[in-house]
C-alpha cells in the first residue's frame, strides 16, 4: 500500500475507533497493523465495506507462538488482506495474552475465515469466539495439544487419543479439545430428518486425493455436504521451523506435486523478499518459463482425469493429455534431473544454467502442442456427455467466491479477473503480454473453458520469454546467499568459508515478516514467513489455492445430484497434499 493511502487510512481508522490501533510497522513494503482483540470485528467490517478500502479477499487467517523469543503477549492472530479493486494488501495482528488465548470470529465477514480459523485452533490452540463450528480440521478430535506451538515437540509426539489432559508425559501441551465430536459428525445436527447421510471417500477414485465428503441426501438430490480433509496432514509448516531455509525448498515441490515448480517460486519469491535480494533477468525469465510449463502440465493433467471421471467414453483424452504433458517432463528433466519434484526455482535465482538442447526442445514444444489442444477441445467443446455433466452444475456468483477466498480459475470463472501476475507482478511477468480470460456462469463448464484459455495464454507467454531470454548470470552474486561457483573453490578461501557456512548454518535473514504469492495452476499459492534473525524460519505459514477452494464445495454441491459431487469436485481441481499440508 502506497505510504499516503496508508496513512489517511490509518487516519480514518483511528478516528473512528478510538485506541483500536495499538501500533503500526512497514517492512520490506508490507504494512501491519495492531489491533486490539475487542476491536478486531468492527475494525475488518470498515476495512472490508469502507468505499476508499474495500479489502474484500481475506487470504488467510493464523497465528504465532511468540514464546521462543520470551515475547510477551505470547500468541498473535494474523489476518492477510487484500483489495481486488485498489489492488493492494494490508496485514492486521492481533495479541493475544494466556495459554488459551480467544480472538473473535470473522466468518461473518469473511465466510471464507472458516477453515482458515479451524486450522489455526487445531495446530496452534487460539479460540475464535463466535466460530459456527469450533472444531479440528486436520487432526483427529481426540488428539492432545496443538502442535505448532513452540514447546510441543517435533518427532516423538506423545500422540494420546484421549479428550483429558491426564497423562503428566502430555503436560504442557496446550488444551483439550472442545466437545469432542466425530469430524464431522456422523449425521450432523444441521441434517432435516428424512434425509439421508452417506459417506463419499476418503478413498481416491473420483475424490483426487483422500477426501471425504458427508453428503445429505433428499432422494438423489444433494441438500448439504460437508468437505471433510486432514487425512493426509504431514506437518510441513512445523517441519520448516527446524530446517534451514534451503532445506525447506524441497518440502513445497511434495505439496501440490502436480504443480511443482510454481510452489517453488512462491517460496523463494518470500524468502528473496526477506532478504532484499535482486534477482539477475536470465534466471527471472526461465523461472517464468518453467512455471508456465507448469501451469500447461498442471492442467492437462486436470482436463485428462476430470473427462475421465465424467464421460468415460472419451478415454483417448486422458492419452492426448499426457502425452503432450511427456514434453514439458522432459523438458523438466533436462534442466533440473528430475520431472515431477525438480526443486529447479532456488534462493537467489534458479539451480543452474539451462543446457543447450533447452530452447530448442521448448520451441519444438510450442510448434506441437496448438494441435494438441486443438484435438482435446474438439473431444469435448461439443460432446453431448461431457456438456451434460457440467454444464449449468456447480455454479457459485463472483461475491459468493470472494467471500470464501477462493481465487484462479474457479474465481475467474465468476468473471473475476484476479491473477496474481497481473495484479502484483512478479519475476518480469510485467514485461509479457497476455489475457486472463474469464467466464460468466462460475460452472464447472465456466471452469473447463478458462484453463482451456490459460493454455492458450501460457504459450504466448513462453514464446515471448524465449525471445527475451537474455545471456547472463542464473544467480545472485551474494556468496552468502548462494553457493560459490565450482572453480573458487579451488583458489579463494573466502569462497570456501561461504559454502561451508551455507552446508552447516544457512543464510541469516533480517527479523521480520512477509507475504509473497504467486499465481499457480490452481489458484494463489502464498507463503507467510517470520523471521527472528536465525538461519531457520521461526513461523512458516503456507496459503494454499486448494485448501480455501474446496470449502466452496458444498455450497457449490446444493441442489444438485449425488452424481455431480464428482464434477464439483473435480472442477475446483485440488491436490490433497497441499490442503493437508
Amino acid at each position: 500500500m502506497a505510504m499516503t493511502d496508508y496513512n489517511m487510512l490509518l487516519e480514518r481508522l483511528k478516528a473512528q475507533f478510538p485506541g483500536a490501533i495499538q501500533g503500526e510497522s512497514e517492512f520490506r513494503g508490507e504494512t501491519t497493523l495492531t489491533v486490539g482483540a475487542d476491536h478486531l470485528v468492527p475494525v475488518c467490517r470498515f476495512l472490508r465495506d469502507d468505499p476508499d478500502a474495500q479489502f474484500n479477499h481475506l487470504a488467510f487467517v493464523t497465528g504465532v507462538d511468540y514464546s521462543a523469543l520470551g515475547r510477551e503477549p505470547r500468541f498473535a492472530a494474523v489476518y492477510q488482506l487484500y483489495s481486488l479493486p485498489y489492488r493492494r494488501a494490508l496485514r492486521l495482528k492481533v495479541p493475544l495474552a494466556g495459554e488459551n488465548p480467544t480472538v473473535p470470529s470473522v466468518v461473518d465477514i469473511w465466510p471464507g475465515a472458516n477453515w482458515h480459523e479451524r486450522e489455526a485452533y487445531d495446530l496452534m490452540g487460539i479460540r475464535f469466539k463466535g466460530h459456527p463450528n469450533l472444531r479440528r480440521i486436520m487432526l483427529p478430535d481426540e488428539w492432545v495439544g496443538h502442535p505448532l506451538r513452540k514447546d510441543y515437540p517435533l518427532g516423538g509426539e506423545p500422540v494420546a487419543f484421549t479428550p483429558t489432559m491426564d497423562d503428566p508425559a502430555l503436560e504442557g501441551l496446550g488444551t483439550q479439545v472442545l466437545d469432542p465430536v466425530s469430524v464431522p459428525p456422523v449425521r450432523p445436527p444441521e441434517a432435516q430428518p428424512h434425509t439421508l447421510v452417506i459417506n463419499m471417500g476418503p478413498q481416491h477414485p473420483s475424490t483426487h486425493g483422500v477426501l471425504r465428503v458427508v453428503v445429505e441426501l433428499d432422494g438423489e438430490t444433494i441438500v448439504n455436504a460437508w468437505p471433510d480433509i486432514g487425512h493426509l496432514h504431514s506437518g510441513i509448516e512445523k517441519t520448516a521451523e527446524y530446517k534451514t531455509y534451503a532445506q525447506v525448498l524441497p518440502y513445497t515441490d511434495r505439496m501440490d506435486y502436480v504443480a511443482a515448480m510454481t510452489n517453488n517460486m512462491g517460496y523463494v519469491l518470500a524468502v528473496e523478499k526477506l532478504l532484499g535480494v535482486e534477482i539477475p533477468p536470465r534466471a527471472q525469465i526461465l523461472r517464468v518459463i518453467m512455471c508456465e510449463l507448469q501451469r500447461l502440465a498442471a492442467h492437462l493433467v486436470w482436463v485428462g482425469t476430470h473427462c475421465l471421471d465424467l464421460s468415460g467414453t472419451i478415454h483417448a483424452l486422458l492419452q492426448y493429455a499426457f502425452a503432450t504433458r511427456e514434453d514439458i517432463m522432459n523438458i523438466f528433466e533436462m534442466v533440473s534431473g528430475a520431472r515431477l519434484t525438480p526443486s529447479y526455482i532456488r534462493i537467489g535465482g534458479v539451480a543452474r544454467d539451462v543446457p543447450p538442447g533447452f530452447v530448442p526442445a521448448v520451441k519444438r514444444f510450442l510448434e506441437t502442442f496448438p494441435r494438441w489442444h486443438r484435438d482435446i477441445a474438439r473431444m469435448l467443446d461439443e460432446n453431448p456427455i461431457w456438456l451434460s455433466r457440467v454444464k449449468g452444475i456447480g455454479a457459485i456468483t463472483a461475491e459468493q467466491a470472494i467471500g470464501l477466498g477462493v481465487t484462479g480459475p474457479v474465481l475467474r470463472s465468476t468473471g473475476v479477473a484476479y491473477d496474481v501476475r497481473k495484479y502484483a507482478p512478479y519475476s518480469s511477468y510485467d514485461l509479457f503480454d497476455f489475457d486472463i480470460p474469464t467466464g460468466t456462469n462460475g460452472d464447472c463448464y465456466d471452469r473447463y473453458l478458462v484453463r482451456m484459455e490459460e493454455m492458450r495464454q501460457s504459450v504466448r507467454i513462453i514464446q515471448q520469454a524465449i525471445a527475451k531470454l537474455p545471456e547472463g548470470p542464473v544467480q545472485c552474486d551474494d556468496r552468502k546467499i548462494v553457493f560459490p561457483p565450482r572453480e573458487e573453490l579451488d583458489s579463494s578461501m573466502e569462497a570456501l568459508i561461504h559454502h561451508f557456512k551455507l552446508v552447516t548454518e544457512g543464510f541469516h535473514p533480517p527479523a521480520g515478516e512477509v507475504y509473497a504469492a504467486v499465481e499457480a495452476p490452481k489458484g494463489e499459492i502464498g507463503y507467510y514467513i517470520v523471521s527472528d534473525g536465525g538461519p531457520k524460519p521461526y513461523r512458516l505459514k503456507i496459503r494454499g489455492p486448494s485448501f480455501s477452494n474446496l470449502q466452496a464445495a458444498g455450497l457449490m454441491a446444493k441442489g444438485h445430484m449425488f452424481s455431480d459431487m464428482v464434477a464439483i469436485i473435480g472442477s475446483i481441481d485440488i491436490t490433497l497434499g497441499e490442503v493437508d499440508r
